[in-house]
């Protein structure tokens, strides 16, 4: 479970023709956009329980969740971008197979990739910790109301 590619092992990406690359790329958007609603949901969740809490250490943890919330979008934000703009560049490809010189596109597919499954990474690190502080704080602020 330490490695989250979509692809299989090996020079997959390197032999791969364009089309394949397109699909593979039309997922990864895919699921950019899903990761980009599920971090609009915990937003709200969060925004929801602010302002129930009244410990000044629960004060503390939702905004370092909502810090680590912040960047994740951000960084979500960011890959969709470069994710579309590769996109744009595979149909090109698709249209023209000389448009690019194929040994670089192919490599920045790549570095993209291990990008994204960085950020799957991140992503599920920033969720876990969302919902435990959420849990935290529903638990410990039921004690004092």
């Amino acid at each position: 479970m330490s490695t989250f590619r979509y692809r299989p092992n090996g020079t997959y990406i390197f032999d791969a023709n364009w089309q394949d690359l397109y699909v593979l790329t039309e997922h990864w958007k895919s699921d950019l956009l899903f990761y980009k609603d599920d971090l609009r949901f915990l937003n709200n969740l969060i925004n929801k329980y602010i302002i129930w809490v009244s410990k000044k250490e629960n004060i503390k943890q939702v905004k370092k969740i909502e810090i680590s919330l912040d960047k994740t979008e951000k960084i979500c934000e960011e890959l969709l971008e470069k994710v579309k703009l590769h996109l744009s560049h595979l149909a090109g490809l698709i249209d023209n197979p000389f448009k690019y010189d194929s040994h670089t596109f192919r490599t920045e597919h790549q570095i993209l990739e291990d990008k994204l499954a960085d950020f799957v990474k991140l992503f599920r690190k920033t969720r876990k910790e969302t919902f435990k502080v959420s849990e935290h704080i529903i638990e410990s602020e039921q004690l004092t109301n």
